[in-house]
């Protein structure tokens, strides 16, 4: 399932606290304490989500604020993209509720799609589109002030203005995933969620996003992340949320 990235047709703990372990499945991991002045962007409580048998999440907590960033680690299975999915609403937990800018998780709200930019699983995109089609109506849909400015900034920097008029199935896998990122920076966000975004990226381009992402945390943007690059995270996060897995 696709995560939400275009907008609607309308326009772990709080900071310096320790988040619950979910009955031992879940383990925080203190790093870099940021300041707690800013305002709470992100906060999650009580989540709980189960397949059948197994639970994944289990009164599971968390509040992000303004300046940081929270990455996810652990192996495959822990329960990292599930959370991710059901911080985007692309999956609904059994239990608890997730707020982002103090209003209940829909993906159909207007000022959530205004507020989150996610890159979650494979996007999918139009396939008639090319490459800057693609972001000029993103970057025209969220009534960016300088959409032209903006795209032209954006792909300089994801490196694809030589395939900017490219239709996205003939890009490389590499290329395709810098154009997802390039979707969640061509429009306005307090909010960044992302799945292992340095999938496909070579040592450069994993380099590029470290920047990136710093740059973002330190403008004040909220991020949330799952990763297995341990550089990126240790360059990028201001604390680290260690999941181990279903409970057993």
């Amino acid at each position: 399932m696709t995560c939400p990235i275009w907008p609607a047709r309308a326009p772990a703990a709080t900071s310096g606290t320790t988040p619950r372990p979910a009955r031992g499945t879940i383990e925080p991991v203190a790093k870099r304490t940021s300041a707690t002045t800013r305002p709470t962007v992100l906060k999650v409580s009580g989540l709980r989500r189960a397949y059948g048998p197994n639970t994944i999440l289990d009164d599971f907590s968390l509040e992000v604020r303004g300046g940081e960033a929270v990455a996810l680690t652990g192996r495959n299975g822990s329960g990292k993209s599930t959370l991710l999915r059901c911080l985007v609403g692309a999956d609904r937990p059994d239990e608890g509720t997730v707020e982002v800018c103090g209003k209940p998780m829909s993906e159909a709200s207007p000022d959530i799609r205004r507020d989150m930019a996610t890159v979650i699983d494979d996007l999918d995109f139009f396939p008639d589109l090319s490459v800057v089609e693609h972001l000029d109506l993103l970057a025209r849909a969220h009534g960016h002030e300088e959409p032209d400015a903006m795209v032209d900034e954006v792909l300089e920097e994801v490196q694809l203005v030589p395939q900017s008029g490219q239709l996205p199935g003939t890009l490389s896998s590499g290329q395709r995933r810098r154009l997802a990122l390039a979707t969640a920076f061509v429009r306005p966000r307090k909010l960044l969620i992302m799945d292992e975004p340095e999938q496909r990226l070579d040592t450069e381009g994993v380099a590029w996003l470290a920047e990136r992402l710093k740059a973002e945390r330190q403008q004040g943007l909220a991020i949330v992340f799952a990763s297995h690059e341990p550089a990126l995270v240790e360059q990028v996060a201001t604390r680290v949320v260690r999941m181990s897995g279903p409970a057993s």
